[in-house]
């Protein structure tokens, strides 16, 4: 491939998640990852801080997707469905991509300080929601409450999808019925 060739940043992707699932992340360059997409590693660096951002370069979108979902919900919308409606529009950005998304969840669970940066993202992700939601009016600690319960859904949600299949937004949608049938039977 020619430096010149569009989409640097999707080649860089797919270049870090090639070599990530066939050398290991620890044993894999920047420079060899800009090799392999026919970039240089200045060109790699104009697009991820590290080698380990190269995997997380969709979170501002997904934080930008579950925060419309949630500011945009009717107010009477209980706080945990509007939540769950922007986590439902998120799987929908995978859909067609789940082959991609095991490979890149196989590389992440073979490396603990990918598992770290994961569990950041998702940290940041109901950081995210919680003052959405307070911006809605939900007072804490519900806002936190709800939206830390929010994506632990969505994680274990998104396990189950790699694992079995499906639509993802299916199987978010799911998880969370399941979660009101566990929360209602304390009742």
């Amino acid at each position: 491939m020619g430096r010149w060739e569009p989409n640097a940043r999707g080649r860089l992707e797919e270049a870090a998640l090639q070599l990530y699932s066939e050398r290991g992340f620890d044993r894999t360059t920047v420079a060899e990852i800009a090799e392999h997409a026919g970039l240089t590693e200045r060109t790699y660096f104009r697009y991820f801080a590290d080698k380990r951002e190269v995997l997380f370069g969709g979170e501002s979108a997904l934080d930008e997707i579950i925060t419309q979902a949630v500011a945009d919900a009717d107010q009477a919308v209980p706080p945990i469905d509007a939540v769950a409606a922007g986590l439902i529009a998120v799987g929908e950005m995978f859909r067609g991509r789940a082959e991609h998304a095991r490979r890149r969840q196989a590389v992440i669970a073979a490396n603990p300080a990918l598992q770290e940066r994961e569990l950041i993202k998702l940290s940041r992700l109901a950081a995210s929601a919680a003052e959405t939601l307070r911006r809605r009016g939900v007072p804490d600690p519900t806002a936190s409450v709800t939206a830390e319960t929010a994506i632990a859904v969505f994680k274990v949600a998104f396990e189950r999808w790699i694992a079995d299949g499906g639509e993802l937004s299916d199987v978010i949608a799911d998880s969370f019925a399941e979660l009101k049938t566990v929360a209602g039977a304390g009742q």
